[in-house]
């Protein structure tokens, strides 16, 4: 827009293909303007496939991407979550207490709660690691004042119902569902795939525009697990990916190879850094990778990444962390 004011968004509601319908939601992060949760025709009802994030007036604009496809929260049988992250598990509770269904998530969400139920302690553990990473003071002081600022984004912690792990079936009218544990992204990722249609619900594993983020922090390699996370996914052939984030696609297997690559890429740069010189800290290595124009939000979002690639680094043995405060790395 003209004066730089994003039109804010609003729940839509598509149908993708007979029996699957896309509920794209608002968002309010900046570059990430909505989510999608999949609807799939199941018996009377629904079964929901991730959630939304909660914010004031969002299970609103879930009802609206609803009745958009004829459909309404009480048509929801069963809720299921392809990882615990605010965006695809936030609005779970009210969900499950309007439909009165089941919630189905993978067990190894601790990530999640930890922050929801202690925000002011998981902001305290990130601010230590951006400080050993060698931020300085001042970024670290805003980002404290803004973080505090913010809602978890999730209406209340709630425990599923059943763990999705592999061996669950999820029913519905274009037939079963199975489950496949892709971490790396989170510990709490997985992916469904229905095997009559090679429709693959990825989460956050694959999107529309290759990107990475690494929740980090919360297991010992997400790079290692995000590259194998990658095979299981190839392994199951899926023609129609229904992804987290922006629009349906068919090339399955270019955007495996894409995020291969990305990776692959990611980290040769952040070698080449530590190779090249005197040791490090993960800040410094930085605008050595990606270069000084930073926002503020991008540099926290890649410095998570640069800090997964270099202890990927360090578990394959390319790369030794010097502790000290703050830390540094080398090769």
């Amino acid at each position: 827009m003209a004066d730089g004011i994003r039109k804010p968004e609003l729940g839509r509601g598509e149908r993708v293909i007979p029996g699957v319908f896309r509920l794209r939601l608002p968002l309010p992060w900046p570059g990430v303007p909505h989510c999608n949760a999949w609807a799939v025709a199941a018996g009377d009802g629904v079964v929901l496939l991730d959630t939304g994030m909660h914010q004031p007036g969002s299970l609103a604009q879930l009802e609206r991407a609803l009745a958009m496809c004829n459909l309404t929260l009480e048509d929801v049988r069963l809720v299921v979550c392809t990882h615990a992250h605010s965006d695809h598990y936030g609005q779970a509770a009210s969900i499950v207490e309007r439909a009165g269904c089941e919630l189905w998530m993978h067990p190894n969400h601790s990530h999640m709660t930890r922050w929801a139920e202690d925000p002011d302690g998981a902001i305290d553990r990130r601010l230590e690691v951006a400080r050993q990473s060698g931020v300085p003071e001042e970024p670290l002081r805003r980002y404290a004042a803004e973080r505090g600022k913010r809602e978890s984004g999730i209406a209340a912690v709630i425990e599923p119902d059943r763990e999705l792990l592999p061996g669950i079936i999820v029913e519905t009218d274009l037939g079963p569902w199975t489950v496949h544990e892709t971490p790396g992204h989170a510990p709490s990722h997985v992916c469904l795939f229905g095997p009559e249609r090679r429709l693959l619900i990825s989460g956050d594993h694959l999107l529309g525009r290759i990107s990475l983020f690494f929740d980090f922090g919360y297991s010992p390699d997400p790079v290692g697990e995000f590259i194998h996370s990658l095979d299981v996914v190839q392994a199951l052939d899926a023609r129609l990916c229904l992804p987290g984030h922006g629009r349906t696609f068919t090339d399955v297997h270019a955007h495996i190879e894409g995020n291969r690559e990305l990776v692959s890429d990611h980290l040769a740069k952040i070698l080449a850094v530590v190779q090249a010189g005197e040791p490090l800290t993960a800040f410094e290595i930085l605008p050595r990778v990606h270069g000084p124009d930073l926002s503020p939000m991008t540099a926290q979002w890649l410095l998570t990444e640069t800090l997964a690639m270099l202890l990927h680094l360090e578990v394959t043995g390319r790369a030794r962390r010097i502790p000290g405060e703050p830390e540094r790395w080398t090769a």
